[in-house]
């Protein structure tokens, strides 16, 4: 078992040439450091004012008028039929005036006529009525 110690013949060692990076990254971390500690923290919120709160109830429950539509075609106001269409006009601009608005579910039978449904949405738009609902729809899935 032999061992190498070289091929040289002097007594002095080999000459490094590569360049120590020990020193430089040190420096990195701590110029890395520094500038994280330096940043101002970022705040990902909103702020808002919020009303305070209060012991009244202020929930007013809104006026329904329910509009039916039948099988004749024929406009229920809330139960009762009526005659024509300056009735149905005159009732709804009575609607529009009150405060705050009425909300206004119409229901339309699968056999009348949409000229009929039609006709009182329209007439409800033209008069200003803006809380309009049409309910029962589910029949019309089939």
């Amino acid at each position: 078992m032999g061992m190498n110690v070289g091929t040289s013949t002097s007594d002095e060692p080999e000459v490094i040439v590569d360049m120590n990076t020990t020193p430089l990254i040190d420096v990195m971390l701590v110029l890395l450091i520094m500038l994280i500690i330096t940043i101002p923290a970022q705040l990902h919120s909103v702020n808002l004012d919020m009303p305070l709160p209060s012991n009244v109830a202020k929930k007013v429950e809104p006026v329904v008028i329910r509009i039916d539509v039948d099988a004749a075609s024929v406009v229920n106001w809330n139960g009762k039929p009526i005659q024509d269409r300056a009735d149905l006009e005159a009732k709804l601009k009575e609607a529009a005036a009150m405060q705050p608005q009425p909300e206004l579910h119409i229901r339309s039978h699968a056999k009348a006529k949409y000229a009929a449904t039609a006709g009182v949405m329209a007439s409800a738009q033209r008069i200003g009525l803006t809380k309009l609902g049409i309910v029962g729809s589910e029949q019309f899935a089939n």
